[in-house]
């Protein structure tokens, strides 16, 4: 088959990395892909914001399936455009992509169906908002409601802190996607991020994975779109999985479809683990970014047919198999990352961190300038291991790092403590 992978960040290059195994695939693109992705496949100068040349290269080179990575083309209806045209794709509609593209959307919907999840108002009058918040109290969480690149979420601690988010928000911080804010109560527990493949009325369960939101050690500094992530997630035992796709995934997949608006693809639920039970945090219409680079390097079966399956509405009698060895990714960034920072730094090193048993480095923000890798964006680097236990996959990733040479970068140097600090008290 004849595959084009849409995107350009670490979880395109994971994708990428798992697609280009399978032996299904006779030839893979990726739009605009960067300087890792090209080792699995051939970069493509082509604006997926236009789709009318998207679909035009399918055309041309013969594209049997289209596989769409970040969420901003989806919720462009990219995937609608390319049915239209009669090019098969993995992704939501439109319309769909609303669980993602609409915060206030999944919170309605989430009450009409009685889905656990934060109780919230939404607001689009700065006054109003802050009313809610004093009358609530701190701590206090404000998202906007469109898509922000994973940082539209402020976890305030204070009131101060809550209506100085909402200012920010409703004064065009986030610009569109900012022009309405949902106002949510505060849940207590431990958050993990589980993936569901779609057909617009079947689910099948993936794996559940932990990642870490904050810029630095401690869960301390600002929101990110992640600086690293493990799988499994200790936390998501097989009963909290049951009762998510019962009580969580089956009643949105029911409302969607009755709405006219079936879900397909994957769907990606960032989950509370509560002292009740799982409750939903939001839902992300897409695979999660840096959660995708330990999945796909557990996934023992061959993607593409799953991601089909999906497409097609086949799903229900289909199944995947894992490694059991946990993975865990660490995120490299950009100096000054989440805010302003550098790019065109050189990076050097890789090859010497790939050679360490279980380690695949899994590119972000990066482009290829003759022999150099450069850095080309905030997250840059995911440093991947596998291996028979979470502490020892963590000390493979951060030697991998160790054998990195680029003094512009940073990470975290705890990823994965909460597993550790879990199999240590196992023993």
């Amino acid at each position: 088959m004849n595959i084009l992978l849409i995107g350009s960040g670490g979880r395109e290059h994971a994708l990428a990395w798992k697609l280009a195994a399978s032996p299904l695939l006779t030839k893979l693109w990726c739009a605009p892909g960067n300087a890792g992705i090209a080792k699995e496949a051939e970069c493509i100068a082509l604006d997926v914001a236009d789709h009318a040349a998207v679909i035009d290269f399918c055309k041309v080179n013969k594209v049997d399936f289209v596989v769409v990575g970040p969420e901003a083309p989806l919720a462009a209806g990219i995937v609608d455009d390319l049915a239209a045209a009669g090019i098969k794709s993995f992704g939501p509609s439109k319309a769909a992509a609303r669980l993602e593209g609409s915060k206030g959307f999944t919170k309605d919907l989430c009450k009409a169906n009685n889905i656990p999840t934060a109780a919230y108002e939404r607001f689009s009058d700065a006054d109003a908002a802050k009313a809610y918040i004093r009358a609530q109290g701190a701590p206090i969480v404000i998202k906007a409601d469109g898509l922000a690149a994973g940082k539209g979420v402020v976890v305030a601690m204070t009131l101060k802190e809550a209506e100085d988010a909402i200012d920010m928000m409703l004064g065009g911080g986030f610009g569109a996607a900012g022009a309405e804010a949902v106002v949510e109560e505060f849940m207590t527990g431990e958050e993990a991020s589980f993936f569901v493949l779609c057909d617009g009325e079947h689910a099948l369960p993936l794996v559940a994975a932990q990642d870490h939101k904050r810029a630095f050690d401690g869960d301390k500094g600002p929101n990110t779109g992640g600086m690293g992530a493990y799988s499994p997630a200790p936390v998501f035992t097989d009963a909290i999985r049951d009762r998510t796709m019962k009580e969580i995934i089956a009643p949105t997949l029911r409302a969607m479809s009755a709405m006219g608006n079936p879900y397909k693809g994957v769907l990606f639920a960032g989950l509370m683990i509560t002292d009740e039970g799982p409750k939903l945090i939001e839902y992300n219409a897409r695979f999660g970014d840096p959660e995708t680079q330990v999945l796909m390097v557990r996934l023992m079966s061959d993607l593409l047919p799953a991601l089909i399956a999906s497409c097609d509405g086949q799903l229900k009698n289909f199944d995947l198999r894992w490694f059991p060895d946990p993975a865990l990714t660490v995120v490299m960034a950009a100096k000054g990352y989440p805010g302003d920072y550098e790019k065109g730094t050189r990076i050097a090193g890789l090859d010497r961190a790939e050679k360490i048993e279980g380690v695949e480095v899994f590119h972000a923000g990066t482009k290829a300038s003759g022999d150099w890798i450069l850095a080309n964006g905030g997250r840059v680097l995911n440093v991947t291991a596998s291996a028979k236990t979470v502490a020892e996959a963590q000390r493979r990733a951060y030697e991998a790092i160790g054998l990195i040479n680029w003094p512009e970068g940073f990470c975290r140097r705890d990823i994965g403590w909460q597993a550790v600090a879990r199999e240590r008290k196992g023993r």
